[in-house]
C-alpha cells in the first residue's frame, strides 16, 4: 500500500482519523479581546458563549504556510483538502506550502484540493480518501477520482451574528435571523460561497425545508453527515426524517469543532451528503 497522508485544515471538524496517516492545520477565530485556536484542546462551548456576547468585529485566520508544512510532516505523498477559498485563504496557503515542500523534497508529492465547502462535506471527502487508501489505490487514482465524487452542503442557522461580525452578510440580513424563530437556510454554492435559500420559521418548517432542498440538490440516499453546534437533539430529529425519506441513506451526526461552530453558532446544523 502506497504511503499516503491525508491533511486538512480544522474546518473538516476532525482531529484524528483511524486507519491512515492524518494531520490537520488549525484555523483561528480572532477578536480584539481574545483569540481561539481550533485545536483538539479548544473549549468550543466557552468560545461560542463568548462570541454570543461579543459586540465587536470577529474574524477567522487561516493556517499559515508553516502550519501546513508542519501538518505535511515527513510524508512521501500528501493529499490536502481545505475550507472553501470563498471564506478563507487556507487554500492559497496550502498551495504555497506544497510548492515549498516539493522544492525541499523533489521526490515527494502534494496535491491540494479546495473543497469549496466546509464541515461535513469536507469530512465525506476525507472518508472517501481513507477508503481508497485502505483499498490500496494509488495517489494518482485517488486524486483523479474526486472529479467524479459529488457532494453537497446545506446549513440551517438560528443566528447570523458571527457572519455579520465577519462581514460575510449584511447586518440587516443577520438581524432577521432568530427573530420570531426565523432561521437562515442555505447551501455552499458551486463557487464555494454562501448562498441563502430561504428563511423558514421554527424547527418543523426548517427541517422540512432541509429535506426539500436535499431532494432538489440531488440526494439519492447515500452517506449523510450532520454537524451540529450544541444541537444534538435537533440533529437527531433531522437524521430520523432523512432515514425515513431515504431508507438507503447512512446518516450520522457529530458536534462541530471551533471553526464550524463559529459559522454555525449555537443551534446551527450543517448537512453534508452524497449526490
Amino acid at each position: 500500500m502506497e504511503p499516503i497522508k491525508i491533511v486538512a485544515d480544522s474546518a473538516a471538524d476532525l482531529t484524528a482519523l483511524d486507519g491512515v496517516d492524518f494531520a490537520f492545520a488549525p484555523l483561528k477565530i480572532v477578536t480584539a479581546e481574545r483569540e481561539f485556536v481550533d485545536t483538539a484542546a479548544l473549549d468550543v462551548r466557552e468560545m461560542t458563549d463568548f462570541l454570543a456576547r461579543y459586540k465587536g468585529r470577529s474574524s477567522t485566520a487561516c493556517p499559515n504556510v508553516d502550519d501546513w508544512l508542519a501538518a505535511f510532516g515527513e510524508a512521501e505523498a500528501v493529499i490536502a483538502i481545505t475550507i472553501t477559498g470563498g471564506l478563507s485563504g487556507s487554500y492559497n496557503a496550502a498551495l504555497t506550502a506544497k510548492q515549498v515542500y516539493e522544492e525541499r523534497h523533489p521526490d515527494r508529492r502534494v496535491h491540494v484540493m479546495d473543497s469549496l465547502s466546509a464541515g461535513p462535506e469536507i469530512t465525506l471527502h476525507i472518508e472517501r480518501m481513507r477508503e481508497m487508501i485502505l483499498a490500496g489505490r494509488t495517489f494518482d487514482e485517488i486524486v483523479s477520482s474526486f472529479s467524479d465524487y459529488k457532494t453537497e452542503l446545506l446549513f440551517v442557522l438560528e443566528s447570523l451574528h458571527n457572519f455579520a461580525n465577519n462581514g460575510r452578510v449584511s447586518r440587516a440580513a443577520a438581524a432577521a435571523a432568530g427573530v420570531l424563530g426565523i432561521r437562515a437556510l442555505g447551501r455552499a454554492s458551486a463557487e464555494g460561497t454562501l448562498e441563502l435559500l430561504a428563511k423558514p420559521r421554527g424547527e418543523a418548517k426548517s427541517l422540512a425545508a432541509v429535506l426539500a432542498n436535499m431532494e432538489k440538490y440531488g440526494c439519492q440516499g447515500g452517506q449523510v453527515l450532520i454537524s451540529h453546534c450544541f444541537a444534538a437533539d435537533t440533529a437527531e430529529r433531522l437524521a430520523e426524517k432523512i432515514r425515513t425519506a431515504y431508507p438507503t441513506a447512512t446518516v450520522r451526526t457529530h458536534p462541530c469543532r471551533g471553526l464550524c461552530s463559529f459559522y454555525a453558532e449555537q443551534g446551527g446544523l450543517l448537512i453534508g451528503y452524497e449526490v
